[in-house]
């Protein structure tokens, strides 16, 4: 087995929280809590993991960012993204997004059905980064990493 050089020891273990945001979607809430808020320059970590389109098919509407980074990890489920300076996307299993609000950005985050007549699981993650002060007003970004690009480290790869 390989060492770990300088592994750090976990303390305590912090539960993700219920949270509902957006037009309603509920998710779990894991960085961004009263119990762990001061993570800089991680904002905030949700989680959604669903197979109740009812829990999020109102996905997040039209809605401003400015000052950090969000990244978005795609697991199972669709997520269409749009904004104000033209970016378009359609997230897929394995797909990441990085998004760099900086100066300024609207853009909304909705979740198309995949199945008429079967289950429609959807499950992501997404962070929000805070951007150092220095990089607060640069110009907004967007950046697909589609599935096919994004590599994959196996149990196997990692030695374990």
């Amino acid at each position: 087995m390989n060492e770990i050089k300088n592994a750090r020891v976990l303390t305590h273990w912090v539960p993700g929280v219920p949270a509902t945001d957006g037009a309603g979607v509920q998710l779990t809430r894991m960085i961004g809590t009263s119990q762990l808020d001061m993570v800089d320059p991680f904002l905030m970590l949700d989680r959604i993991d669903s197979d109740d389109p009812d829990s999020y098919i109102a996905g997040f509407p039209n809605h401003p960012h400015r000052g950090f980074e969000t990244v978005t990890i795609m697991l199972e489920g669709l997520m269409r993204h749009q904004d104000s300076v033209g970016n378009d996307g359609l997230l897929r299993p394995g797909d990441v997004q990085w998004m760099t609000a900086g100066k300024g950005i609207v853009h909304g985050e909705m979740f198309p059905l995949v199945n008429d007549d079967a289950p429609n699981p959807l499950r992501l993650f997404q962070i929000w980064l805070n951007l150092p002060a220095r990089s607060k007003m640069v110009d907004t970004a967007f950046v697909m990493h589609w599935a096919e690009d994004v590599q994959s480290v196996t149990e196997t790869d990692a030695g374990y």
